[in-house]
């Protein structure tokens, strides 16, 4: 606030602008302060949500760019409280969660993989998402 209304003063006393090391006597600190405060005062600016930003390709605003609501963070509780409850489970089973849930694979198609029966790999899923469920239903 001070640099600014010196520097006004100053500007109308001498003519024209002032230069730091004048600045600074005026106010009575020293160059690398008024320096500072001049950088520092060039780095604030406003600018509304709604105000474009000035491109060719249309009137985007500022609030154009600023982050959604993403909805997978109310998720984010459900994965966290499952990961210790599928370290837990057999190795058998965590593949078939794999191979169902994040390869998008069949049943069918992991019965083959694993080498069992596609009635097989339906009650194992079928148990170890009734085991998870009552879980996490204990745990919550």
């Amino acid at each position: 606030m001070q640099i600014g209304a010196t520097t006004a003063e100053l500007t109308q006393s001498l003519g024209r602008s002032p230069t730091p090391r004048e600045l600074a006597e005026s106010i009575g600190c020293t160059v690398e302060e008024i320096v500072e405060g001049i950088e520092s005062s060039n780095a604030y600016s406003t600018l509304s949500l709604d105000a474009s930003d000035d491109s060719d390709d249309g009137a985007a605003s500022m609030l154009d760019a600023i982050g959604v609501d993403d909805h997978n963070l109310e998720h984010v509780e459900i994965r966290e409280s499952i990961k210790p409850l599928l370290d837990r489970l057999a190795p058998r089973e965590k593949k078939i969660l794999l191979l169902r849930f994040f390869k998008n694979m069949t049943q069918s198609q992991i019965a083959d993989e694993i080498g069992v029966s596609q009635m097989h790999v339906s009650r194992l899923l079928n148990r170890t998402l009734d085991q998870l469920r009552a879980s996490l239903e204990e745990s919550g």
